[in-house]
């Protein structure tokens, strides 16, 4: 249980109350916390990282425990700003610290880390929820940024009301303080105990948007900050978009930016165990050591790309449309892990990555083996941390007569073209949950999986579930913030067609069928490049289903919209 140190900070007749406490030989982490809150907000987080670091929570100007001055202008950035540094004179005198806020916490926060000799006393800045307004202001002096600006002044429609004499005042004293842990549940899914300061803290913290937000909105500065930035992300946020972050590395010499699938308080209340493992490899690399894969991934470039910190996990990376469209995440900014059962293949494709100056790793698994592909995800999440895209590409070919096909032969067919998307599917979405992350998993399935065939019956058996079971997926994860997408490629020139079995054929003749199936693939000219570029649409666009090529649209129309034909065109003996 944590046992709290108390003390009061006395600034120009305002008392500040401190709390603080955990491990005192740790790194020093001060916590600003945002509106209508005040410092208890922070226990399930500094529970967290209690035994890592000496955590320092306060109650700032008009919250808590901590006094509260009548008038509006002893609410401005300046006074917070001053508060703050008074309380790390106290706590930590002579060393700095590093700093995490929240809401308009960050607010007051970014207005201290962007003075001129803020080094002196902070070594990091971690943000959540809450830009700087001068920032703000700046972005909405831009032409090309007025639109999202408008519209986040319009989710933040309560500011317009904070203005107005007595109207939010009247709300916290006819109910809304008893109200709010209720609110709070049914709109952030949270469940808080109620606060016996909730009515004051969310009177008294009015006077921080009347203070500051016109001023800073109409009227910003130009305020640069040399002191290193995470930003926390929280991609549900009703109140504060996660475009408004986008800016940072304008103003911030070194950034780095994780996205949360969660909401305002999320990072707090929700995940406390995520953030917590965000702020330690942080905290930890400024203090000397070295990155961590995530921590790197994390940081943004000065020139960031579409995919730029984002890991993409991709079976079958080899060779054909694995190969490809790990080449198009590479480019795109990604960190690319290849995998393939031939190791060597998979190395090949992450050098040739890093070779166009993008970041790879290759790996051998064998996604047909349950304990491979559990030895691949525990790499991940111990390594690299939870995909942002996983690409279930690995596939074999089979084709023959069912009656000829063996047991064996169904078994193998099912193991790698089924079992192995279940394996990426069931491995990496957990992880994407447990880390809170928006990610997307793509199933290559098959233009095999619209139609039946009497040549191709293990083959679109598999390809058919394959879609199913992605259309199950993406119902399930839906709330989870996660897509998912099937993409259903039609004649593709790719070595599967070369490595494809015929039953009930002896050597010469699979040897045969094998090299006229790889001419009329090849004659159709539809190459791997084109597959990954519909996965990369997918992904970005969030689409469901995806046929590639007019031969795979054309017999998914026919398969939904003329069931008879689809009949008669599967008792067709179209083998090479």
């Amino acid at each position: 249980m944590m046992q709290w140190q108390h003390r009061t900070v006395v600034r120009e007749g305002v008392n500040l109350a401190i709390r603080q406490g955990g491990n005192p030989d740790g790194p020093v982490l001060v916590m600003v916390h945002g509106y209508p809150d005040n410092s208890e907000t922070w226990d399930k987080l500094a529970e967290a990282l209690w035994e890592d670091l000496h955590v320092v929570t306060y109650d700032v100007r008009g919250a808590g425990a901590s006094s509260a001055p009548t008038e509006v202008s002893a609410y401005r950035l300046g006074e917070l700003r001053d508060d703050l540094f008074a309380v790390i004179d106290a706590v930590s005198p002579g060393k700095p610290v590093h700093l995490l806020a929240h809401d308009w916490g960050s607010i007051q926060s970014w207005e201290a880390v962007t003075e001129p000799d803020a080094g002196r006393r902070l070594a990091s800045f971690t943000s959540l929820s809450g830009p700087c307004l001068d920032h703000m202001g700046q972005r909405l002096r831009r032409r090309s940024s007025l639109t999202s600006g408008l519209g986040q002044l319009a989710k933040s429609w309560y500011i317009g009301a904070f203005h107005l004499p007595g109207l939010a005042p009247m709300a916290w004293r006819l109910g809304l303080d008893r109200a709010w842990p209720d609110l709070l549940r049914r709109t952030e899914h949270l469940r808080v105990a109620p606060s016996p300061t909730q009515r004051r803290d969310g009177i008294n913290g009015i006077a921080l948007y009347r203070a500051n937000m016109l001023p800073c909105l109409l009227h910003p500065r130009e305020r640069h900050t040399q002191v290193p930035v995470q930003l926390l992300v929280a991609l549900r946020d009703r109140y504060v978009g996660p475009e408004l972050l986008d800016e940072v590395p304008r103003w911030a010499e070194r950034v780095w930016r994780r996205e949360m699938h969660t909401g305002h308080w999320g990072p707090l209340q929700a995940h406390p165990d995520i953030t917590a493992g965000y702020l330690r490899e942080f905290i930890a690399h400024i203090e000397g050591a070295p990155e961590s894969p995530s921590l790197q991934r994390a940081r943004v470039p000065a020139a960031p790309r579409p995919d730029s910190g984002k890991l993409v996990v991709i079976t079958g990376a080899g060779s054909g449309i694995g190969e490809a469209t790990a080449l198009a995440f590479g480019a795109r900014g990604a960190t690319v892990l290849c995998t393939d059962i031939d190791g060597g293949a998979a190395e090949r494709t992450a050098q040739h990555i890093v070779d166009a100056g993008g970041q790879a790793l290759g790996r051998r698994a064998d996604v047909a083996s349950a304990r491979s592909m559990e030895a691949l995800a525990r790499y991940v999440e111990r390594e690299l941390g939870a995909p942002d895209v996983v690409v279930n590409n690995a596939g074999i070919g089979l084709a023959g007569p069912l009656l000829d096909t063996s047991v064996k032969d169904w078994k193998q067919v099912l193991d790698v073209n089924l079992w192995g998307v279940i394996h990426g599917c069931r491995l990496f979405a957990r992880q994407m949950i447990d880390q809170a992350k928006a990610g997307h998993i793509v199933n290559v399935s098959s233009a095999s999986a619209y139609l039946p065939s009497k040549v191709l019956p293990a083959y679109a058996t598999s390809k058919s579930a394959v879609l199913m079971l992605t259309e199950c997926l993406r119902a399930e994860l839906a709330d989870q913030g996660i897509g998912v997408s099937a993409i259903c490629p039609g004649i593709i020139d790719t070595p599967i067609t070369g490595r494809t079995r015929f039953v009930g054929a002896d050597d010469e003749e699979q040897a045969r069928r094998r090299a006229s199936a790889e001419r009329f693939y090849r004659r159709r000219g539809f190459t791997p490049d084109r597959v990954a570029a519909a996965i990369v649409s997918a992904v970005e666009e969030n689409r469901a289903e995806v046929p590639v090529s007019a031969e795979a649209s054309g017999m998914r129309l026919v398969g939904r919209f003329s069931p008879a034909l689809a009949r008669r065109l599967a008792r067709l003996d179209l083998t090479p």
